[in-house]
């Protein structure tokens, strides 16, 4: 009796917990949040999103007040996500200790954070950080790295209270610990740090770079009462201008390294650290300026994908799945979907993702943008080699592009790939140029359109501007890749002008040459028997046409072969580049990493600028070096070293009968 009751009641209880184990849960109810400068979406409250803008758009309004002569500029759009509690806020760190952080891109920033505060870290200390580095790259560009570091240090301790009152400066406390107990760097060490250097990447020396970096950013922002400030702006106008840092400095500052450094050593012994306190005039109320704006459950999961997409992780088509299975026609899922298809290499499905995101909402800039960019890289043929856009895709990339860019001016992504599709199709040059150059008016740190800039010049055979620009270019130290095909393209046109002012030189002493000095003309002279041309009984040397141009050519190397030919066509995918080029004893598959690792130089006036992928069209005469070597499997003959263009009668041997 007692144990089949007790057997009941230990029943009635798993049936509770079991009831009670399963609750109803609600789901959260996400919002987007539109500032100025920023777009916010999260499952936060309303209150604590707006109050994440606000302090956003504050930091950012200090910011550009600081430096009043330099207009900061982010062309690129920033979304802001704010989960309402870090549980929901972990599946989406960076790292288990993350209170928040900023993933940066080509076509979206990302910051991310909890509204809920553990006891961590600060996430705007991390996030204002970032968010200097994003403003001084795309407006300053190739700032040096003691100063881009400094800059962001310095402002990450950024604070505001009342809607008024700012203070700039705080210390840090492991920049101060770390600079009482570590010897200083030399002032000379410290400028000369680059993105390659130990004090940047190894952690034992990299914590002495960025605490003195701090440190003598304080310093020049507020020792000495503020008054060297201004000195900066004018230290980054004369570093825009190309001039040497080591001497922009001494202008600037009106002192050497070493003086600044005692000064800076001083500073530091001290260890008081003052703080720049500002009030202004009026409350920087930015908050009337948002609007607010339900987001549904697909879209939410949407931005989720999207922001794992950027960040590369490998879980965002789970969220971007759920959020198709929602709303299929959802146009941020399906173009998210698109460009993760693009990373995969699956571009036929990612072209039918982003068709449907463009059919959707053809007021999305960056729909259009995707959509061309997949375009770009659709493979032409079942063996996966880009040889060529037809007529059809040049046209749907150049429309999806213009709407793109018609939609918003100023996104440099969408302009870049236009002013590429025109480079390589020797299309609209001078347009192309012009675009550019009214795109780097609002991002003038923008390297890599510069470099864009530079081979239309070239293009263009503007070789005045294109060496300035690449000559800046090759000495950039914050992205050394650049720099080196900066250097490599500088290196091709100067061989080229080089070439051909030998050649003309040459041509033009071989048709002097031709002409006897008492004022007979080559074609008044009789061969004879021998083949030899004679000139009143006198042998003469036969006239050689092409002799001025083989002596302007290449010479091969030890390694190389030289050969005369056809090309026919160029193949080009991400492994390299193919040359077909027929020459009398059969074909040649020549291959190249990219057009920057070889030589290219055109002696044929019907053949100027750069050349592009895809069946070549009427006849080019060329002549290659080569380093001999066959690949059976991949069908290649040889690795090519130059490539040189020349007249239809030119002939390479002169073979004497």
């Amino acid at each position: 009796m007692t144990r089949r009751f007790t057997s009941t009641i230990i029943a009635l209880l798993i049936i509770l917990a079991l009831g009670q184990a399963a609750p109803v849960l609600a789901k959260d109810t996400w919002i987007s949040v539109r500032s100025k400068n920023f777009f916010l979406v999260g499952n936060a409250g309303e209150k604590e999103i707006r109050q994440v803008g606000a302090r956003l758009e504050q930091f950012r309004e200090v910011f550009t007040r600081l430096f009043r002569n330099i207009q900061f500029n982010s062309s690129v759009p920033t979304t802001v996500v704010v989960f309402k509690s870090d549980a929901a806020y972990g599946p989406f760190k960076a790292g288990p200790n993350t209170a928040g952080y900023f993933q940066s891109g080509s076509d979206v920033n990302y910051i991310t954070l909890s509204s809920e505060s553990n006891g961590q870290q600060d996430p705007f200390n991390v996030i204002f950080h970032e968010y200097t580095h994003l403003l001084v790259n795309n407006t300053i560009g190739d700032a040096p790295p003691w100063l881009n570091e400094g800059l962001a240090e310095y402002y990450s301790t950024f604070s505001i209270s009342d809607d008024r009152k700012v203070v700039l400066g705080m210390p840090i406390a492991n920049h101060v610990y770390l600079l009482r107990d570590k010897k200083m760097l030399p002032l000379r060490t410290l400028f000369q740090v680059d993105h390659k250097s130990p004090y940047y990447n190894e952690r034992d020396k990299q914590s002495v770079f960025y605490a003195q970096s701090w440190a003598l950013v304080h310093y020049l922002v507020l020792g000495n009462n503020g008054t060297r400030m201004e000195l900066i702006d004018k230290f980054l106008k004369l570093m825009e201008a190309d001039v040497p840092m080591e001497q922009a400095f001494q202008q600037a500052f009106q002192m050497s390294f070493e003086a600044m450094e005692k000064e800076l050593r001083d500073y530091i012994k001290r260890d008081r650290y003052p703080t720049a306190t500002g009030m202004f005039q009026m409350k920087l109320n930015v908050d009337k300026e948002m609007q607010t704006s339900p987001l549904t459950e697909a879209e939410a999961q949407a931005y989720l994908g999207d922001l794992l997409l950027h960040s590369n992780r490998a879980d965002s088509e789970k969220y971007l799945q759920k959020a198709l299975a929602l709303d299929p026609d959802l146009p941020m899922a399906n173009a998210s979907m698109g460009m993760l298809r693009v990373r995969e290499g699956k571009i036929d499905e990612a072209r039918r993702s982003l068709e449907r995101a463009v059919a959707a909402n053809s007021q999305n800039y960056l729909t259009h943008y995707y959509y061309a960019m997949a375009l770009s890289r659709e493979p032409m043929g079942s063996d996966k080699i880009v040889s060529g856009y037809s007529t059809e895709t040049l046209a749907k990339m150049r429309d999806e592009l213009q709407k793109a860019i018609k939609l918003r001016p100023d996104f440099p992504e969408s302009n870049s790939l236009l002013a590429f599709i025109n480079l390589v199709t020797n299309t609209q040059i001078d347009e192309s140029v012009m675009m550019l150059k009214r795109i780097l008016i609002t991002s003038p740190g923008r390297s890599d359109l510069q470099f864009m800039l530079a081979q239309l010049y070239a293009h263009a055979e503007n070789y005045k501007a294109a060496r300035e620009l690449l000559e800046r270019l090759g000495q950039n130290k914050s992205d050394a890749e650049l720099a080196q095909r900066a250097r490599q393209l500088l290196a091709q046109m100067t061989a080229q002008q080089e070439q051909m002012a030998r050649f003309e030189k040459e041509r033009e002493a071989g048709i002097a040459n031709s002409t006897s000095k008492d004022g007979d003309h080559p074609q008044l002279r009789r061969r004879d028997a021998t083949g030899v041309q004679t000139n009143a009984g006198n042998p003469v040397e036969e006239y050689d046409p092409s002799s001025a141009l083989r002596e302007a050519l290449k010479q091969p190397e030890t390694d190389e072969k030289r050969i005369q030919g056809t090309l026919l066509r160029i193949e080009c995918d991400a492994k390299g580049i193919v040359f077909f080029v027929q020459t009398t004893g059969g074909l040649l598959r020549l291959k190249t990493l990219n057009f920057e690792t070889i030589n290219i130089t055109t002696f044929n006036s019907g053949v100027s600028g750069e050349i592009n992928c895809g069946p070549r069209k009427g006849e080019n005469i060329v002549v290659v070096c080569y380093v001999p070597g066959t690949d059976a499997r991949a069908r290649i003959d040889g690795q090519l070293r130059s490539v040189e263009f020349v007249p239809s009668d030119f002939i390479l041997d002169l073979v004497r009968k």
